[in-house]
């Protein structure tokens, strides 16, 4: 019995012996993500070291993408820097709230406590008939004819100071100012606060086109840089392809090097706008100066910088991607 049980169980215990080894082979997510982080460090200590062996090539290529990320941002920022310059934009676009001639001094000053509470007001300002005669005397050179007048034909006014310039809620302030009792006239000049947004919207576009001209420019910069470092491996990369390396794999190095640059290209820029904005800063704070100004121009904020390198980052990704797109199906095997 025992003769004959023993040959039937002998083959499937040599079959679990045999199926035992193959199942102790199998990989593991662990040994799959171990291969994985191993497979990009290694690329990444080949683009380093590459990039390490061509110091001049690789410094000249940062600094063109620097040069190119910095005069958009640095033109942004000195627009930014000119809408601070004596204060805000805001006070070009004041509106004139006049009253009628019977209005005293005490229910403008109570009306002017009632504008500046409003939301869309920044700031509101009392000027008395007298201190409103006295104003325009100065400024129209007619203070002899003036004081013949028997009386004062000024009327007291609320000088306001908009909370911002769009049109829709300027028109929507005037006419909420003019509702209000003791009010005679409010006048707007829409004509400058129209000037004024086309001033900063030519300003806007100005730096918008010119930052697509140089995103362009600086893929082109990266690209062509790729290229070459693909040319030169062009042997070693058919070889890989020829022993079964996917397209990936072969992509990943260029990746990680059109990343360094974009990291390289992005540091430069920073301390290139830093630099530059600090160096023009003497020259602006001598010129406020002369005019009892503390105007001064701001540095490169920490978001800015840190957009500007994530930025950067990300054009020499995209570069170094269209550049091994390009060029991949050009790399089979001969």
């Amino acid at each position: 019995m025992s003769a004959t049980r023993n040959p039937d169980h002998r083959p499937a215990e040599r079959a679990g012996a045999v199926a035992r080894p193959v199942a102790d082979h199998e990989p593991t997510l662990a040994s799959v993500f171990h291969a994985w982080l191993e497979s990009h460090r290694a690329s990444l200590a080949d683009s380093l070291w590459r990039l390490a062996h061509q110091p001049l090539g690789s410094l000249f290529t940062c600094l063109v993408m620097a040069v190119a990320l910095s005069l958009p941002m640095g033109l942004a920022l000195l627009l930014d820097n000119v809408e601070r310059l004596g204060g805000s934009w805001q006070r070009a676009a004041q509106i004139s709230v006049f009253l009628k001639m019977d209005v005293d001094a005490a229910t403008g000053h109570a009306l002017r406590d009632q504008i500046a509470a409003l939301p869309e007001v920044a700031e509101a300002e009392w000027i008395s008939r007298e201190q409103a005669l006295e104003e325009f005397e100065q400024l129209s050179g007619l203070g002899e004819a003036l004081r013949e007048l028997p009386d004062n034909p000024l009327p007291g006014a609320v000088r306001v100071t908009p909370a911002g310039v769009e049109r829709s809620r300027l028109e929507a302030l005037q006419a909420r100012l003019a509702s209000l009792p003791g009010v005679d006239l409010v006048q707007l000049d829409m004509g400058w606060v129209e000037r004024l947004l086309a001033i900063l919207q030519l300003g806007d576009r100005f730096v918008f086109g010119l930052s697509v001209l140089l995103i362009a420019t600086l893929l082109l910069v990266v690209g062509n840089t790729i290229r070459l470092h693909i040319e030169n491996r062009r042997t070693e990369i058919e070889v890989v392809k020829l022993v079964g390396g996917t397209d990936s794999y072969v992509r990943r190095p260029f990746l990680y090097m059109g990343t360094l640059y974009g990291i390289g290209a992005g540091l430069l820029a920073w301390l290139i706008l830093a630099c530059g904005l600090d160096w023009l800063n003497e020259a602006v704070v001598r010129l406020s100066g002369l005019y009892d100004s503390p105007f001064r121009l701001a540095g490169v904020p920490l978001e800015d910088g840190f957009s500007l390198l994530a930025g950067a980052i990300l054009l020499g990704y995209i570069g170094a991607w269209l550049a091994v797109a390009r060029h991949l199906r050009e790399l089979a095997p001969r």
